[in-house]
């Protein structure tokens, strides 16, 4: 046969399906899922057994740990040495072990995380509590398998005189199943076992009267008891771990937090690094200082405060944004009849129990077989004894040792076992006084059998065994609770002046788009002038706002959209900075443009409005609290019709008029209170009827009958006509004639379209851009007052094809 057709096809599917599903067997029996009798992982309890067969015991001296991870490597545990030693250095760590089961000498780690000595430099023996796991392994109380090369036996489980699983936990990922097993408190932990063998129909609610909760080994406050009572029920549930903190008052009215706990398996090194960082970083005022001043006293982290800082407000955000408060998440699988189970409080016990009847149950046939044997051996020696004479004789007729054994048994009717005994008893035993106490120890060992047999034929004696011997376990081992248990998640809320301290500030924002934030100190050093501020060529300041770094700023957008922005997140420049484009700050999408910006002081939202204007005539008012949001993207903030932009967004309080002006040089005036409040995503109703060609350019709030209105064209011409000619109208028609243009071929012509139109009651300077780039500046003064439909005068000598884009108000010191 040819090599060829010596190989059989396969399926990849199949094939990858099979040896997958072999190795996940593997792992989750064999390497990462512990067992519900033991609570141990196969790694573990080779390491624990491996040490107790080389005599590596509390009560003799400490063993190099590379020995102990030689044994294990070599008889039970076919893997690298690396492993091996890290799960014997978890079981030597009282932060991670409610309680440690190797007593290691030397450097075993730290609570930062800090790596343990290399196994060539620790050494560790069995703590005296680990000898509870293993006591009474040798008298057959649990079943032995071979180990991976056939040379010796390993046992399956360990005894497991108390419920490891419970007391010490796990934590564990295997393929497809996870575990995550809290430790608890093992005296708790013993009297819930003890109630359960008391009353085998007691309910969860009864258990939890013994069991409160998680203990872990940390200490800290735990949080939810709702989490832990799903937890105990399902084996799944969320609670909340929370630091120990104190504030300590100190000298000149300043304080500090002082950290004692830390949640479970939280590294403390990071923690500090976190808090650090948060100082340095800027993004938590108040803090001065923050120090690890942990030692043999035990653990203490201190974070001083600067004067004023609000340490409940600090401590609130540090809760929330450090591991000082974290969730811990059960997950309490183990394996039981080699499968994997998720497990609820009184079923894991009671596996457990049942665990431990079969422990004393084999114990107990074990020592029976040896009392009876003893037993046995005693009546045949006693009987002997008693006919001393007849049996020296036989012994001394007989050939040899055999036929002495042989004699014995056909003459006085001894079995061989006791046969064997009487020929190597030695002459002493022969005395008065050693007659009398092998009578002695034959009653002794007839009332031991009688004991055993007791337990052997009672359910409830081996019960009461069981609770004594867990009971003296308890007593000997117990230690006080470490974990407070808190029923409510106290929920954090963090203000922000305890992120943000407090400062006036300028923010100026330009018409490219250029944000900044500017101390008072550096505005005055600059020369205190609002036009020395710093913008790139051809861009100019459109809006200087006094702000406190505690307020926000509303940003309105061309394309309906409105951002939320707190101020102290605006990067701060020097007045003569250019600032930052907006798009560094919010994401502003590369088409859209902020129109209008508002600012916002802590609860000045409620009872005010905002009223929009749209290019299109469109006009809408909304509840100002509607756009106040926490999200960092654009939420909508009004619906447009296709092509349509908003025009400007301005504060209302729904007393005045509204007179919007056109390009076309139509203007309308309406009451805002004929506009009603609408929702945020609406698109308005109309304020104006336009023409197919023609937009409002602007929006003028005004009312009374003093003042002027002033419009400019796109070539410069302006004039200023009395409000007075302006009468309020419906909303929603055509309007009046504001501008009349100028046509005809011998007509000097004055525009084609308003650029803007501004409501003036004292004279303001303004600024026009030319589509060459040049800046105009005139005052409003400069325009005629003329009537309604005048054709106004020249403010702007522009030149041949120039034209103004734009027209805005001076900014002014």
């Amino acid at each position: 046969m040819s090599t060829l057709e010596q190989f059989l096809p396969a399926f990849l599917e199949e094939v990858v399906g099979d040896r997958f599903g072999r190795y996940s067997k593997y792992i989750i029996q064999d390497r990462a899922i512990p067992d519900v009798r033991d609570g141990l992982k196969p790694v573990q309890r080779r390491i624990l057994y491996a040490m107790y067969d080389a005599g590596n015991t509390p009560d003799k001296p400490y063993r190099k740990s590379a020995k102990t991870v030689g044994d294990v490597m070599g008889n039970y545990h076919p893997h690298g040495d690396a492993p091996i030693y890290e799960g014997m250095v978890r079981m030597a760590q009282p932060w991670k072990m409610g309680h440690v089961l190797v007593d290691g000498h030397g450097n075993w780690g730290s609570m930062d995380d800090d790596p343990a000595a290399a196994m060539r430099y620790t050494e560790a023996r069995l703590s005296q509590i680990a000898m509870e796991l293993l006591r009474d392994i040798e008298k057959r109380t649990v079943l032995f398998k071979d180990n991976f090369d056939n040379t010796t036996k390993e046992p399956v489980v360990l005894p497991a005189r108390y419920p490891n699983l419970l007391v010490n936990g796990s934590s564990g990922i295997s393929s497809g199943f996870a575990t995550e097993i809290p430790p608890h408190n093992l005296r708790e932990t013993v009297n819930a076992c003890i109630a359960l063998m008391d009353k085998p129909d007691i309910t969860l609610e009864e258990l939890m009267q013994y069991i409160q909760g998680p203990d872990f080994p940390t200490g800290g406050i735990i949080m939810g008891d709702e989490g832990i009572r799903e937890a105990y029920r399902t084996g799944k549930g969320r609670i909340y771990l929370r630091a120990k903190t104190a504030i300590e008052e100190l000298r000149g009215g300043r304080r500090q937090i002082v950290v004692t706990e830390i949640p479970y398996q939280v590294v403390k090194s990071r923690v500090v690094t976190a808090i650090e960082n948060l100082r340095i970083e800027k993004k938590l005022e108040g803090l001065a200082e923050v120090r690890d001043e942990s030692g043999r006293e035990g653990l203490r982290i201190v974070i001083e405060l600067k004067k004023d800082a609000d340490a409940q407000g600090v401590l609130a955000f540090l809760f929330k944004k450090t591991d000082l408060q974290v969730t811990y998440n059960f997950n309490m699988v183990a394996i039981v009849n080699k499968a994997p189970r998720q497990f609820g409080l009184k079923e894991m016990l009671e596996a457990y129990v049942v665990h431990q009847k079969e422990v004393v149950t084999f114990r107990s046939q074990y020592d029976l077989e040896k009392a009876l044997d003893r037993a046995h051996v005693l009546e045949g020696l006693v009987k002997a004894l008693n006919i001393l004479d007849e049996v020296i004789a036989a012994i001394k007729a007989s050939k040899n040792r055999q036929d002495a054994q042989n004699n014995l048994v056909a003459l006085f009717g001894f079995t061989e076992r006791q046969a064997d005994a009487i020929l190597t008893l030695q002459l002493y035993r022969l005395t008065n006084l050693e007659i009398t106490s092998l009578e002695k120890e034959l009653h002794e060992v007839q009332k031991t059998i009688a004991y055993l047999q007791g337990i052997l034929g009672s359910e409830k004696k081996l019960i009461g065994v069981i609770k004594n011997e867990m009971s003296a376990i308890r007593d000997k081992y117990a230690i006080d609770r470490r974990s407070v248990i808190q029923g409510e998640v106290e929920e954090l809320k963090v203000n922000l002046e305890v992120l943000v301290t407090a400062e006036d500030v300028l923010v100026t924002l330009s018409q490219d788009g250029y944000i900044k934030r500017t101390s008072k100190l550096s505005f005055t050093r600059s020369g205190g002038e609002v036009e020395n501020s710093g913008v790139k060529e051809g861009d100019f300041i459109r809006h200087v706002l006094e702000m406190n770094t505690l307020d926000q700023l509303l940003l309105f957008t061309e394309k309906g959209q409105s951002y939320c922005l707190p101020v102290h997140l605006i990067p701060e420049f020097k007045w003569k900075d250019n600032g930052t484009a907006i798009v560094n700050v919010i994401p502003l999408p590369k088409e859209d443009r902020i129109v209008s910006v508002l600012p916002l002081k802590a609860g000045e939202a409620e009872g005010k409005s905002v009223v929009f204007i749209t290019r299109g005539g469109q006009v809408k008012r909304t509840d100002l609290k509607e756009y106040v949001t926490s999200r960092t993207t654009g939420i909508v903030a009004c619906k447009l019709g296709d092509g349509d932009e908003v025009l400007l967004v301005q504060p209302s309080d729904g007393t005045k008029e509204i007179l919007l002006v056109t390009q076309l040089g139509m203007s309308i005036r309406f009451k805002e209170a004929e506009v009603n409040t609408m929702g945020r995503a609406a698109s308005g109703v109309r304020g104006i009827q336009l023409r197919d060609d023609d937009q409002v350019v602007a929006a003028e709030w005004v009312e009374g009958e003093e003042g002027e209105v002033f419009v400019i064209s796109d070539l410069g011409y302006a004039k200023s006509s009395l409000l007075l000619d302006y009468p309020v109208q419906g909303r929603g028609g055509k309007g009046i004639v504001t501008f009349e243009f100028k046509e005809g071929k011998r007509v000097k012509p004055n525009g084609s379209v308003l650029r803007s139109a501004f409501f003036v009651k004292h004279a303001i300077q303004l600024s026009a851009y030319s589509s060459s780039g040049s800046v105009y500046s005139f005052a409003s003064e400069a325009a005629p007052i003329e009537e309604r439909k005048a054709t106004g005068k020249a403010v702007v000598q522009l030149a041949k094809e120039e034209r103004i884009v734009s027209v805005h108000k001076t900014i002014q010191s």
